[in-house]
């Protein structure tokens, strides 16, 4: 006969929601947002990758997968990301301009 279970199936959904939620942020790993999430439920964090795992494969059999197999779930984390990634990128793209705009125009006025 198997251990009574420990964490009622709320508990283990709202787990899994906010390892998705912290993951999604993109500034962590896998590991770090099911540490982070498991210390703050006080679950291990291998018992939520289990929950994590079971519930992608329900998740996917239930919603269906997009085109190229990736769920729409992960598609958002995925975009999520990208995007955080791509704003970062401009953040230092537009220190860069403004900082060779000045350089430019130091030069231009030391050689008048």
């Amino acid at each position: 006969m198997p251990a009574p279970k420990k964490y009622d199936e709320e508990t283990m959904a709202r787990a899994v929601r906010m390892y998705r939620d912290r993951f999604a942020e993109g500034d962590v790993s896998q590991l770090t947002a099911r540490r982070e999430v498991g210390e703050l439920l006080g679950v291990n964090q291998s018992t939520l990758r289990n929950w994590i795992r079971r519930e992608e494969g329900t998740s996917t059999a239930a919603a269906g997968a997009g085109d190229d197999g990736e769920s729409v779930e992960h598609q958002n984390a995925r975009l999520r990301r990208e995007n955080a990634r791509l704003r970062r990128a401009n953040e230092i793209l537009k220190t860069s301009s403004a900082f060779f705009a000045a350089a430019e125009l130091d030069r231009q006025l030391g050689n008048h």
